[in-house]
């Protein structure tokens, strides 16, 4: 819309007005500046195409693919769906692909061995569930720059494998798709790898020139454990179709101990509501570390740069401050304002006020009578098994209304009822209610 563009032109100029600005394109300009910009295939080719068409008024085409090997994103994803965010913003088109094709294979890279395979049916509804998650990121419609989502399973379904390998699996070099990560580190490590997965990064390749053939489409921005795969289309496009095609890469986001974000106590945070609630979505933001404010603010929010600059700048208690800020842009962005709010209203009731939020997560039942501490937390998800809640209790981390919990074998009664509902709270930042009706 107007308003976004308008402050996404603002943040260019500030950008270019920077020490650490040398780009034409106002996306290029953003990426660095908000720390998206890792690696791009030709930094001046795809720099200088993209400010030609933003000078002409005339949307560039790029891409960003998924395989449907689960039924939402998580956090780990947001960083180049940001990034596409961004290069909507400033104008163009982006596409997103699902992988219905590719994902019956499985992507080899990070992997030590084969994905399981997955039926049809769980790759539709997969296929279902990144839509949604797609859609909470980037504006889908019939606009010149709205975004569209297409399926390579289109292409490769009826596809004649003697053609494919005659017209495509002569434009590779077998000794140098040895050399690709996600081959080069299976070997090393002597795990097998079929020649299903080998074939993987000639499949999407493939994508890339398909896209560019259909859509006009001359880049693939991602993160950069899929340069291997990225580079397979942009050679492919220059020996197949004599066409120069870019790759765009961002960072692996990692907090300040060098793991992976994305995950809370082991588990993903997924953008779409059926598998995270809002509120648990909202304080995975909110409890991120002092050094990993200013990053995430420029990652995952819309916020001006100057706005972030002013939050990361703040010392000691007032950091908090920024932190509620980035919860709740990030919570808005994947969830919307009203959830947003109703996230933030719960985390200041729990833990400024003292009182049990609405929005906590919550067991519904008809009497606790008989409940065993052990599955109270269990059901609730707290804790993965009746093993993890027993260490917990040892080290003091269960609590039942507040007091600590210093028995495993502790049995819920009617006395554990407070006003209609039973607390639970997993360290000092994690709590829940079982709700007696």
């Amino acid at each position: 819309d107007r308003r976004q563009r308008q402050m996404c032109i603002r943040d260019s100029i500030i950008a270019r007005k920077g020490k650490m600005s040398k780009f034409k394109s106002e996306f290029f300009n953003l990426m660095l500046e908000r720390g998206f910009y890792n690696q791009c295939t030709n930094e001046n080719g795809f720099d200088t195409y993209l400010y030609e068409c933003e000078k002409a008024g005339k949307p560039a085409v790029g891409y960003l693919g998924s395989d449907p090997t689960g039924d939402s994103l998580h956090v780990g994803h947001i960083v180049p769906l940001m990034m596409m965010r961004w290069f909507q913003k400033c104008g163009h088109k982006p596409l997103t692909l699902v992988g219905g094709a590719t994902a019956r294979i499985g992507d080899p890279s990070g992997k030590d061995k084969l994905r399981p395979f997955l039926s049809e049916e769980t790759l539709q509804h997969n296929i279902e569930g990144l839509k949604k998650s797609f859609g909470k990121f980037l504006k889908f419609g019939n606009g010149a720059n709205d975004a569209i989502m297409v399926d390579n399973w289109d292409w490769f379904k009826d596809i004649n494998y003697l053609a494919f390998l005659r017209d495509i699996g002569t434009c590779y070099s077998v000794n140098r798709m040895l050399t690709m990560d996600s081959v080069k580190t299976r070997l090393e490590r002597e795990q097998p790898m079929s020649f299903l997965e080998f074939n993987y990064m000639l499949l999407q390749g493939y994508d890339f020139c398909v896209l560019y053939n259909k859509y006009g489409c001359r880049a693939q921005i991602a993160g950069s454990d899929q340069w291997g795969n990225i580079t397979s289309g942009t050679e492919l496009g220059r020996r197949r179709y004599d066409v120069e095609l870019f790759g765009f890469t961002s960072p692996i986001i990692t907090d300040s101990n060098g793991k992976k974000m994305g995950k809370s106590e082991g588990n993903a945070v997924w953008i779409n509501e059926e598998k995270l609630p809002s509120y648990d979505y909202y304080q995975y933001f909110r409890n991120i570390g002092d050094a990993e404010v200013g990053k995430c603010l420029r990652i995952y929010t819309d916020l001006p740069i100057d706005e972030i600059r002013r939050l990361e700048s703040l010392k000691d208690k007032e950091i908090n401050e920024a932190k509620k800020i980035l919860a709740f842009e990030a919570t808005k962005i994947c969830r919307g304002e009203t959830e947003a709010t109703a996230a933030q209203d719960t985390a200041v009731k729990t833990f400024e006020m003292g009182v049990a939020g609405g929005d906590l997560p919550s067991l519904q039942k008809t009497s606790v009578d008989g409940l065993s501490i052990l599955d109270a937390f269990l059901e609730i998800g707290f804790v993965a098994s009746k093993g993890e809640a027993r260490r917990l209790i040892k080290q003091s981390g269960l609590k039942l209304n507040d007091k600590v919990i210093s028995d495993e074998n502790y049995v819920l009664s009617a006395s554990d009822v407070v006003d209609g509902q039973v607390k639970l709270s997993q360290g000092k930042k994690k709590h829940g209610l079982i709700k007696v009706a």
